[in-house]
């Protein structure tokens, strides 16, 4: 009989292949209408149905039910979700754990490729989860919240698979010993961590969470998923495909189980020091992430957290193409991506161009000038920006308008007025500011930054990385000594870089199975998305060994 390994296997060896060349790869497509022409009204349907009742999960509600989604948009989703008490969590995943563990690593793998797939088919209605709940317009969370995320939960099975894989199941030893060697036979054992808990973040609650969930699964762990109270249904619908595929499988399946909570009775940091739990994953803030290094002990700890993501522009080739460049990356989804840039150095004197010497002041304005033409039609400006997911971003916007001098400010959408909407602010300060620019300011905000010379703005902007973290950054210059001698110094700071974008590719962008998203090699997080590194610390190996038989 075929087994979900078998039936998966060519798409497991050609993502292994692609985490190995690091070329351009993507196992589901981003083209909405690949999915066929049916899809998008039967996915809206479906999505509709889902609204204004319980979430239909198998999973006791010992705690009765919670969940409270307002769209950022406006509406409330009025969805209902089991509540599982805490221990009854770590009973049912300790208890389904054992069976997981007894599975093969091919057992794991198959089903971890079959949930992936299963997935990608529901990819139209997690687009609209995702667009609902984060404030993702729809083009984005169809792309980032279903095959975006599917391919990086791909490349965390592959690399999981293939570490588990280069491990024998059994060898004979022999050792020359004088006349007669010594000989052993080796039995070597996967044995998992123990129960993963992957705390899922407001924004990119597929994208930053299947990593994990993936990796865990697949190095036999059972997992338990914790979404933001804000942003449940996108993880919801994760945790039923998977509770349906390990059933189907004849696994128990609180293998993967939801724990849903509230704003007012938060779970994530009694899950993260249960003595039960051995594995911790969190996407969010600085400050519960450096609560979990500071209180979890004597478990592994993996994270993505905020940092000061930069711009350095000291010439450019084409001043206009970079403007827009720019003014895109700030504004899509209304910069509440951990790769939106914020801080952009400014040589004080101004920069050479294809038109001509511009001055701070000039620069400034052409950024300016590139958003308010992108966001000039209605429509076009919904599209890039989305909606604000949280009102404290807004708020956030309202105090930074103090911390330099506006540039451009920050307006609500047209049209959107059941909405919760922003464009883009930019305020100019001088680099000795650093208390306004030197911390993340989560959302459409920006600095345009007077510094000395271009020497001083590189030494800033690869600093910054380094004290307060850096998830992305980004030169244009037409120096190529400058150019070699400063990735040097964003080599060193832990920063991936990118020089001179134009067109139609963004700092922003990360793509599975060839960029390495953060580094764990400065404060933004302590893990990489994807590298061997991130998987092989979710299980052990164990050595059973006896004299061979002769």
């Amino acid at each position: 009989m075929e087994t979900l390994f078998d039936r998966r296997r060519e798409l497991l060896v050609r993502a292994v292949q692609a985490a190995h060349e690091r070329s351009f790869w993507s196992a589901f497509s981003e083209v909405p209408r690949t999915y066929g022409e049916e899809m998008p009204a039967a996915a809206k349907d479906a999505f509709a149905e889902l609204l204004d009742r319980p979430f239909d999960l198998d999973q006791p509600a010992s705690e009765g039910w919670v969940g409270s989604e307002i769209s950022p948009f406006g509406r409330a989703l009025g969805i209902a979700y089991p509540r599982t008490g805490i221990d009854l969590l770590i009973e049912n995943a300790e208890v389904a754990g054992q069976g997981w563990k007894a599975a093969s690593v091919e057992q794991r793998t198959g089903i971890a490729l079959e949930i992936l797939v299963r997935l990608n088919s529901l990819s139209f209605v997690m687009a609209h989860a995702v667009e609902q709940t984060t404030g993702q317009a729809f083009a984005m969370a169809f792309q980032a919240g279903g095959p975006h995320a599917q391919d990086r939960g791909l490349e965390a099975v592959a690399y999981a698979f293939e570490e588990m894989a280069r491990i024998p199941g059994s060898v004979t030893w022999e050792k020359p010993a004088g006349r007669q060697a010594i000989r052993l036979d080796k039995e070597f054992h996967v044995v998992p961590r123990g129960i993963g808990l992957v705390i899922g973040c407001a924004t990119f609650p597929t994208w930053n969470s299947y990593p994990a969930l993936f990796a865990d699964l697949v190095a036999g762990n059972p997992v338990i998923v914790k979404p933001h109270p804000a942003v449940v249904l996108p993880l919801a619908l994760t945790v039923k495909v998977g509770r349906e595929v390990l059933a189907e499988q004849g696994f128990d399946p609180d293998v993967l189980q939801i724990a849903v909570d509230s704003v007012d009775a938060p779970v994530a940091p009694s899950l993260a020091l249960h003595p039960a739990v051995a594995l911790v994953d969190f996407t969010g803030s600085s400050e519960f992430g450096s609560w979990l290094r500071e209180n979890v002990r004597g478990k592994p700890i993996f994270t993505e957290e905020t940092g000061v993501n930069t711009i350095v522009i000291e010439s450019a080739d084409s001043f206009e193409a970079m403007c827009q460049n720019i003014a895109f990356s700030l504004s899509l989804y209304s910069g509440q991506m951990c790769t939106s840039p914020q801080c952009i150095f400014i040589p004080e004197g101004g920069i050479s161009t294809d038109d001509g010497h511009k001055s701070f002041a000039e620069v400034a304005a052409g950024i300016a000038t590139a958003i308010d033409t992108l966001l000039s039609e209605p429509q076009r400006a919904a599209v890039v920006c989305g909606a604000i997911q949280n009102e404290a971003t807004k708020d956030r916007i309202a105090r930074a308008r103090r911390l330099g001098r506006i540039v451009r400010d920050s307006a609500p959408l047209a049209g959107f007025e059941g909405g919760r909407t922003a464009t883009p602010l930019i305020l100019a300060v001088d680099a000795t500011d650093e208390a306004a620019y030197l911390e993340e300011r989560f959302g459409p905000i920006s600095f345009v930054i007077a510094c000395r010379d271009a020497a001083d703005a590189i030494s800033r902007a690869a600093d910054a990385a380094k004290a307060k973290g850096g998830i992305t950054a980004a030169l244009y210059s037409t120096d190529d000594t400058l150019i070699d001698a400063a990735a040097l110094k964003y080599v060193d700071a832990g920063v991936p870089l990118s020089v001179n974008l134009t067109g139609g590719i963004y700092v922003n962008q990360s793509a599975a199975f060839s960029d390495y998203h953060v580094t764990g090699a400065n404060p933004a997080g302590n893990a990489c998305l994807t590298d061997a590194a991130f998987v092989t610390s979710r299980f052990r190996v164990v050595c059973v060994r006896r004299p061979a038989v002769a």
